[in-house]
């Protein structure tokens, strides 16, 4: 059974498995979430350049999770998409 989750940057439904989940606890910590399984809001974001770049541009973390994401965020997760390909 597909667990489907949308990109917030392409807005396209994909495998959990294909997209990198980002997450805000209750604490209001925002991290990579690698293991697709803790606690706290997730966002999705696809493993390609081009989602990572409008993600980065139109600040899609900062109006997904309501507050303002450190640029270190988006810097981890370009290293992150950006080394497994």
């Amino acid at each position: 059974m597909e667990r489907l989750r949308m990109c917030i940057s392409c807005r396209n439904m994909k495998d959990k498995k294909e997209l990198v989940r980002i997450v805000k606890d209750k604490d209001s910590n925002i991290f990579i979430d690698e293991t697709g399984k803790k606690n706290g809001r997730g966002a999705y974001i696809c493993k390609n350049e081009d989602c990572l770049n409008k993600l980065q541009k139109q600040k899609l973390l900062n109006k997904t999770f309501k507050t303002n994401v450190d640029e270190k965020i988006y810097n981890e997760l370009k290293e992150v998409i950006l080394g497994r390909n």
